[in-house]
């Protein structure tokens, strides 16, 4: 069974088109999820709303705690690293990812920064060991075959191309997924958020269009696949 988990960062507790002011990465997000299970009904779906309900800050304290080996962490320890725990094993379990990023100020949202500082975990997500010489981290997620959709939106537009070096919210999510071996990602924005109108209309249904090309590519394999074995 293929395991989809399904991320909402957006401040906004809405969707566009639904709810006025709402949220257009959760209106792209919840779309591709269900493209995808109108492909593939036997996915199971874990959501995560860190948009509404952020992950606390890393401390230094956590950063205590996730530094000392496992079997010498005192009970406090376990109970700084609890939450980032819970979203660590949701992430393996997870054969997807499907990520609402709406870009803040050139950025992901603060509550997604906060979410990726607790899934970088060292012995969890990634390894590192000082032996190792100039190399001494390694991802160990790599051979996991996870994929990752980013779902973006952006006030202005162009940030493929004439704004791209102002674009840091694919590039910092695809760096920090990369580095514990996640490499197979893919997105999709909507632009033109802050001019609204006729322009922004076109960019919503183009990325719906292509949000819906996506599911079916990605989840028809996998569909076939689970058919034959049923088979």
């Amino acid at each position: 069974m293929t395991t989809l988990l399904h991320i909402d960062a957006s401040a906004r507790p809405g969707r566009s088109g639904e709810t006025a002011h709402g949220s257009h990465t959760r209106r792209l997000s919840a779309r591709f999820v269900e493209r995808w299970l109108a492909h593939d009904t036997s996915t199971e779906v874990i959501y995560r709303d860190i948009g509404t309900q952020a992950p606390a800050p890393v401390t230094g304290e956590w950063i205590h705690a996730a530094f000392t080996p496992a079997a010498q962490r005192e009970p406090w320890m376990h109970a700084v690293l609890a939450a980032s725990d819970t979203l660590v094993d949701e992430l393996l379990r997870a054969d997807i990812i499907v990520a609402g990023v709406p870009m803040y100020n050139f950025g992901p949202p603060a509550q997604f920064k906060a979410y990726i500082d607790n899934i970088v975990r060292v012995g969890r997500t990634f390894g590192f060991d000082r032996s190792r010489g100039d190399v001494p981290y390694w991802p160990m997620l790599a051979e996991m075959d996870k994929r990752l959709i980013i779902l973006s939106s952006r006030g202005d537009y162009g940030y493929g191309d004439r704004l791209a070096d102002s674009n840091h919210v694919e590039s910092s999510v695809r760096t920090a997924f990369a580095y514990i071996g996640i490499t197979d990602a893919h997105g999709v924005a909507i632009e033109y958020d802050e001019f609204g109108g006729e322009r922004l209309e076109r960019s919503i249904g183009q990325a719906e269009r292509e949000v819906d090309a996506l599911a079916l590519r990605l989840a028809a394999p996998v569909a076939a696949a689970a058919t034959a074995k049923a088979a």
